[in-house]
């Protein structure tokens, strides 16, 4: 466990300074948006670019792991919708909440801690999900969200529009050049790479240092206030029920004969463990949803997934480095 928690105390420490940063007026609200910018627009990419080249294609796009990982996401979609309508929440509000039960925060977090706990084997099925979640659990769930108060065509326009965003954002396009460096041979020249290279470096320490600068911008913006049993619940599916449906559903299709290996099935559960990503909140807010509910949801499973995502590491005996 020390090992482990030598490992993600200081992701979770950044996050928290992110955080403090906002909070104490350190970092100016209105600097937010360019930090979140620049790790999504140039930081993360060129990360994820190197992943990418670095992994070779059968395991960027692993059919076995996108329908284990996609199957569970879906479910605990459509579970945590069932659970959270009430009269305080409709349609739209219980569909952002399924995002975030469902939609780890894979790229600001997720691919860095896991690569430093496994290895850099772990980048294959971790973009994987990163997929995954962008061009379909997010599609889903903006399609649900849009379908309240209106027609069923609305909701389809919803998904397209949300499957729009997903083809804008350069996080996936960023690891299918990288997919066609790997298959290529392809080599970046030397000035270049080394760009890539010191803006991926730089992509770990100020993507996690953003996530606490947003989750404190997002609580700050909060509409209205909301009860433990609005938030609580979604925040105990994402580091719950929903790594253990992934191991469920894993382990199943490994007695199946799924060519799906032990390493694959831990870092897929592991993934799944990871707190909620922090970009739903600015989802949530640009689609007129209760943002104070989701940055509540967001908010707690990261301070959560501290203990819950160090104790699970520990149970399937990660080794770091």
């Amino acid at each position: 466990m020390q090992a482990i928690l030598a490992v993600t105390v200081p992701f979770f420490a950044l996050v928290l300074c992110g955080y403090l940063a906002g909070r104490q007026h350190v970092l100016p609200e209105s600097a937010i948006p360019g930090l979140n910018g620049f790790v999504l627009y140039f930081a993360l990419p060129c990360m994820l670019f190197r992943f990418g080249a670095g992994t070779p294609l059968r395991e960027l796009f692993n059919p076995v792991v996108l329908g284990v990982y996609l199957l569970a996401a879906l479910l605990i979609v459509f579970f945590s919708i069932a659970v959270s309508l009430n009269e305080r929440v409709h349609l739209q509000d219980a569909a952002f909440g399924a995002l975030v039960a469902a939609f780890p925060n894979t790229g600001f977090m997720g691919v860095p801690l896991l690569v430093a706990l496994l290895g850099k084997a772990a980048a294959g099925p971790v973009i994987c999900t990163i997929l995954a979640d962008m061009f379909v659990t997010s599609s889903v769930c903006i399609g649900l969200a849009q379908a309240h108060g209106a027609a069923a065509h609305g909701a389809r326009v919803a998904a397209l529009r949300a499957l729009r965003g997903a083809l804008s954002n350069p996080l996936p396009w960023s690891i299918a050049l990288g997919a066609l460096f790997s298959v290529t041979g392809l080599r970046l020249p030397g000035p270049v790479a080394a760009v890539v290279g010191m803006l991926g470096d730089a992509a770990t320490p100020v993507a996690l240092f953003t996530i606490g600068a947003v989750l404190w911008r997002a609580g700050q913006h909060a509409a209205r206030r909301t009860p433990p049993a609005d938030y609580l619940p979604p925040a105990l599916i994402k580091l719950l029920l929903h790594p253990l449906l992934v191991f469920m559903l894993a382990a199943a299709a490994q007695v199946l004969g799924a060519p799906l290996s032990t390493f694959q099935l831990t870092v897929l559960t592991l993934a799944a463990a990871l707190p909620s990503a922090s970009n739903v909140s600015l989802l949530a807010e640009r689609f007129g949803a209760d943002n104070g509910r989701v940055a509540r949801i967001i908010m707690s499973s990261t301070v959560l997934a501290f203990g819950t995502f160090s104790l699970l590491a520990w149970v399937f005996g990660v080794q770091p480095g």
